[in-house]
């Protein structure tokens, strides 16, 4: 890409994202440089970096001056230099969508030249072009990406991104992309299969997404391998994963009695404990999953919250096509299952597999054989 320079950052020092996201390897914003006749600037950053990306800019323009800057997203983490960008570069003419413009006024930015573009559209920069392409509900609506194919590279926007820095490891995209997608993009699954469509006849060598390194090659196949798993809904790892919500441990200790009969009969098993364990890993391993045994106590008349949450975020991020046992625990009056059934209902084609296990209080011999009739019908 020798037309094509990137100008991103990379954020170690952020351990929360959207305010809710672990980052143990913090977080880059991408963007990039397109120097032919005219120069393009595609997309500014958090502002948590402005002035590092200022710098990589005007290092990068050696003496010349941006003629456009392209807003592929809205999103603060990606627009949130572009008022400084126009106080520096005034004549700079800003690229966006309708919805976009729309938005910049909700975030404080103004600017006198602001050209439209939609679906289909094409910058020309003189040995360079830029073919928009409209991507609306990934994951906003004013998202466009462009694709320039002198150098056939795609501009995907904030699709297959990933957490962690620019120069992380390459090895295992999937990892941290995975848990990205569900969490940020997840719900969106028909736009993403749209957008899948729409760029397919394109001759892509290069996917340069908003968050993550760029994928080239083998990865970058893989990568919309595993689009079109996500974004069907399908199941990407045949298992089973066991979901825990414990308050004094005997809950725990059943669901792990429960992951270990699993393991003995051959199965793939996931675990988590929702008391300790990421509730951003967990919805990734929902999604990843076909089926599910949620395990969790009565709490209050009603569910343990850390289960109650759960749940709340897959029916937020659509949760659908799968299989789901229920595992209650209740010392006198036992509600778990009740509600996580009126929680799992509304999904679309998930099923409740019978029978419902109740426990009371610690897992007893005598529970042993209803689980192994629940294990059976699981399977």
């Amino acid at each position: 890409m020798k037309s094509i320079s990137y100008i991103g950052c990379d954020d170690p020092t952020l351990n929360l994202f959207e305010g809710q996201y672990a980052l143990p390897d913090g977080m880059c914003y991408n963007s990039y440089l397109l120097c032919a006749d005219k120069v393009a600037v595609l997309d500014s950053i958090d502002p948590r970096c402005t002035d590092e990306w200022l710098n990589k800019l005007e290092k990068s323009l050696m003496g010349r001056r941006p003629d456009y800057l392209v807003v592929h997203h809205m999103e603060p983490d990606h627009s949130g230099s572009l008022a400084r960008f126009l106080h520096i570069y005034p004549d700079a003419e800003i690229l966006c969508s309708k919805v976009a413009q729309n938005m910049m006024t909700q975030f404080g930015i103004s600017h006198a030249h602001v050209r439209i573009i939609k679906e289909g559209d094409i910058l020309d920069l003189g040995g360079l072009t830029l073919r928009f392409l409209a991507a609306p509900m990934i994951h906003w609506p004013e998202v466009m990406m462009s694709y320039c194919p002198e150098e056939k590279v795609l501009f995907s926007a904030d699709a297959f991104g990933k957490f962690g820095i620019y120069s992380a490891d390459t090895d295992d995209w999937a990892c941290e992309a995975r848990r990205y997608y569900f969490n940020i993009v997840g719900k969106y699954g028909q736009q993403v299969q749209a957008v899948i469509k729409k760029i397919a006849p394109l001759d892509i060598a290069t996917i340069a997404p908003l968050h993550g390194y760029a994928l080239e090659g083998e990865q970058k196949d893989e990568a919309l391998r595993l689009y079109t798993i996500w974004s069907a809904y399908e199941v990407e790892t045949e298992g089973v994963f066991v979901v825990s919500a414990s308050i004094h441990g005997n809950t725990l200790h059943a669901a792990e009695y429960i992951a270990d009969e699993l393991r003995a009969k051959g199965l793939k098993v996931a675990f988590t404990d929702l008391t300790r364990d990421d509730m951003a890993e967990a919805v990734e391993d929902a999604f990843r999953y076909g089926k599910m045994i949620l395990c969790a106590c009565t709490y209050d008349a009603d569910l343990f919250p850390p289960m109650h949450a759960f749940l709340h975020k897959l029916q937020l991020k659509g949760y659908r096509d799968r299989r789901i046992a229920l595992v209650e625990n209740g010392s006198w009056a036992p509600q778990a299952a009740k509600v996580m059934r009126a929680m799992i209902e509304p999904m679309q084609n998930v099923e409740v597999v019978e029978p419902v296990v109740t426990l009371r209080g610690a897992m007893k011999e005598a529970d042993k054989p209803l689980i192994a009739e629940l294990l059976a019908k699981i399977m």
